[in-house]
């Protein structure tokens, strides 16, 4: 009888259930636990196969009849932003990010739930209560960390942080190889920020900042509206049967 270390993961597979992206179609998962002290050295190596992180556990599809999910990642170094992106960035100059260890706040929790209510009041993540938010953000045994985005205050070019009511948060992980959005949320009613692409230009900034060579987004669906954003973001690398290769679309949003 072969002997497995008992450090080694157990990997388990979900029950089918509708995929969230696709009408028709069901989604399963292969997921596995991230405790103790490998779990960092465990998450870079299953984000590079192609994992994503919620709380302590890693998962990604595995689908019994489709592979539109991708894994996506930005190559940081070489990333050049489109004159859009550049309008976004200059429309937010006002915010700085400041970064926190990952520890969950009454003001963090009430700018999710406005978020969740505007954008993605059916989605799967709803119904979650202070306590689920809590979870999402603490549940971590790897280098995770938040960035809570305000507006630039007299001090704040020594202090770091901003000042005033909070516009945006990400939630990262950092690896030996990159950056990886967990996830972000921000003020609905700012849309004209256009938030969701500017935590993702600053990521990126703050990746070549610390010379990693990638910015990790999850998944990408090709038809999918929801993810359609991703693609933007030249040029960058998906996961395929040969691994990661790079991948760069003709029109990246101007």
């Amino acid at each position: 009888m072969t002997q497995h270390p008992t450090q080694s993961p157990q990997f388990f597979l979900t029950a089918p259930s509708p995929c969230p992206y696709i009408e028709g179609q069901f989604e399963r998962k292969v997921f596995t636990h991230l405790v103790g002290e490998k779990a960092p050295e465990l998450n870079d190596l299953l984000t590079q196969g192609g994992f994503r992180r919620s709380q302590n556990i890693a998962y990604r599809p595995a689908c019994e009849t489709c592979r539109a999910c991708v894994s996506v990642r930005i190559r940081a170094e070489e990333f050049r932003p489109s004159k859009n992106m550049k309008r976004v960035t200059q429309k937010n100059a006002d915010l700085i990010g400041a970064v926190h260890d990952a520890e969950p706040t009454t003001e963090q929790y009430s700018l999710f739930r406005a978020y969740l209510d505007a954008r993605h009041r059916k989605g799967g993540m709803s119904d979650m209560t202070v306590l689920d938010y809590a979870m999402m953000v603490e549940d971590t045994h790897v280098d995770t960390k938040i960035i809570e985005y305000r507006r630039r205050g007299p001090d704040s070019f020594i202090t770091g942080t901003g000042q005033g009511a909070l516009i945006a948060v990400a939630l990262s992980d950092t690896m030996a190889d990159g950056l990886s959005m967990v996830y972000s949320f921000y003020d609905p009613a700012q849309e004209e920020r256009s938030l969701g692409t500017y935590m993702i230009l600053d990521h990126i900034a703050r990746a070549r900042t610390a010379g990693l060579p990638h910015v990790y987004l999850g998944y990408w669906v090709h038809g999918s509206q929801k993810m359609a954003y991703k693609i933007r973001f030249q040029p960058q690398e998906h996961l395929g049967p040969k691994g990661w290769e790079r991948y760069e679309a003709t029109d990246n949003g101007g």
